[in-house]
């Protein structure tokens, strides 16, 4: 097995229709055992997440939800419990100057294995609208379209 191999667990599509995502960042996630071997079972929803930056720079991966391993016992995790973010104090003061910007928020974009390690990347995000949202639905369509053409010639 290659060392850094990326098997991408699950994607938050959400994010990218109702963000403008703008740079990304790849941060380690501290985890329990449980939880990691969810992830294998790929029991994931990234939809609501959020990630929050406290007071003393520390990055809180917020309302994800790993859902119970199968076989677990009493010892099973919390779903929706907040998960710490590993980061270097460059990368978090950096994140944390963005957020305190107007209308940006840092949301986690997709989880994914690298190599036997568990990895979240996470994007600087900026609110769209409800017609920004159209317009960007408008052209994905018309992309869609171009390339069902292109396959057909």
């Amino acid at each position: 097995m290659v060392e850094n191999e990326i098997k991408v667990i699950s994607s938050n599509k959400k994010a990218f229709h109702n963000y403008e995502i703008g740079e990304k960042w790849e941060a380690g996630i501290a985890l329990k055992g449980t939880e990691v071997k969810a992830l294998r079972d790929g029991r994931v929803n990234l939809g609501d997440g959020w990630v929050n930056i406290t007071d003393d720079l520390e990055a809180v991966l917020m309302e994800i939800q790993i859902g119970h391993y199968t076989f677990g016992n009493y010892a099973n995790h919390e779903e929706r419990r907040n998960r710490k973010l590993l980061l270097n104090k460059n990368e978090l003061t950096k994140i944390s100057k963005a957020i305190k910007q107007k209308g940006l928020s840092v949301v986690p974009t997709r989880i994914y294995f690298k190599g036997s390690f568990v990895k979240v990347e996470i994007a600087i995000g900026r609110g769209k609208k409800s017609h920004d949202k159209r317009e960007s639905s408008k052209e994905n369509d018309a992309k869609r379209e171009i390339a069902r053409t292109m396959r057909g010639r």
